[in-house]
């Protein structure tokens, strides 16, 4: 009998030892929030409200642009991130149209947000709170693009990556004029293109150079421009952006691009993105009824046509646009609130300088 004891005393120690590790490990880990969001399909029934900043937020109340306007398309529509606040959604219609008049053919309109906002399962780490829409530096052409199309065409890369300067072949001045447009309205706060594009504005425009203060420079988009909104009202959790240094920016901030510093590699290139990480609890507190909140019946139902009508079929060629009155905010089913008008005012917000490059 002793034996017996002896011998089973290392298995039962061996038992014991498994279950207390058990008992020791955490319960199941939290689910990611860009697994939580990235799942949902459709917007958050709601009024319009942008909770918490760029790169850590949400939103209810979002819109779609359709897939296809007089002066638009939207590219990668696979990966439905075609949503916004209406205030976004209502300018990039109106700078469509805008551009349309200014000779650039018609917009591509690459990622806004997912329905409700927040981590995307993959690429931005701002979009978040419905506020970022990235434009192809691409016009449209005289035929519209097939789904196919849409989904696998590649932009144009404007931007040397040896030498960080913008391919002279490439470059137009309907480029600068798109930009100079997208500035021009008081909602955007900020508009991030790469270095090289930033220099050549820089080194180019005469007489009025006080929109290229909107105008940053950061690393990617030489294919396309980021354009941001700033915190619209309606949405007291909307967290602001820094104020930016006064000036056009083409200044020292400008020549730090031009240096080694922001090309050197990364310390920590396999450091896992703040994405990857984000659980709900990383999120401000609203975010998660947001996720709780219902979808409308369809996309359509929660699609923004403004005061543009959506052709039934494509021109042969996109002409220039006809004068319209701007979109009324009209009450009634579907109608948004005066608040979510994107030709309201928002408050003058600044811009961050150029910072470390990011480890990933």
């Amino acid at each position: 009998m002793q034996m017996l004891q002896r011998s089973w005393t290392p298995l039962m120690a061996a038992a014991f030892a498994v279950l207390a590790g058990l008992a020791a490990q955490p319960a199941a880990a939290e689910e990611l929030a860009k697994d939580l969001f990235g799942a949902k399909k459709l917007p958050a029934v709601a009024a319009p409200q942008s909770i918490g900043f760029y790169s850590t937020g949400c939103f209810a109340g979002g819109v779609a642009i359709p897939m296809d306007g007089p002066y638009w398309e939207v590219m990668r529509p696979s990966r439905n991130r075609r949503w916004g606040h209406p205030a976004m959604i209502g300018l990039i219609e109106k700078l469509s149209r805008d551009a349309a008049a200014d000779g650039w053919r018609g917009l591509l309109v690459g990622d806004i947000s997912q329905p409700r906002g927040g981590p995307m399962l993959t690429g931005h780490a701002s979009h978040q709170i419905g506020l970022d829409a990235d434009i192809w530096l691409t016009p449209m052409s005289d035929k519209r693009l097939s789904p196919n199309q849409r989904e696998k065409m590649s932009a144009t890369l404007l931007v040397d990556e040896k030498t960080h300067l913008v391919k002279e072949a490439l470059w137009t001045p309907q480029h600068a004029l798109l930009l100079k447009r997208a500035a021009s309205y008081k909602e955007v706060e900020r508009i991030l293109v790469n270095p090289g594009i930033k220099k050549k504005l820089c080194d180019t425009v005469k007489g009025d150079r006080a929109w290229l203060r909107k105008i940053r420079p950061f690393w990617g988009h030489d294919y396309h421009f980021h354009m941001r909104v700033g915190c619209q009202p309606g949405s007291p959790d909307c967290k602001r952006q820094e104020v930016t240094a006064p000036g056009d920016g083409c200044d020292q901030s400008l020549a730090w691009w031009f240096t080694d510093e922001p090309w050197r590699p990364a310390k920590n290139p396999d450091k896992p993105k703040a994405r990857e990480m984000m659980t709900m609890a990383s999120l401000p507190r609203g975010c998660q009824a947001v996720l709780d909140a219902p979808a409308p019946s369809s996309a359509e139902a929660a699609t923004y046509y403004g005061g543009a009508s959506i052709a039934a079929s494509a021109p042969a060629a996109v002409q220039p646009p006809v004068a319209a009155p701007e979109p009324a905010i009209t009450d009634g089913a579907g109608a948004l609130p005066a608040s979510a008008n994107a030709f309201a005012a928002t408050p003058e917000i600044g811009i961050p300088l150029p910072r470390p490059r990011p480890g990933n």
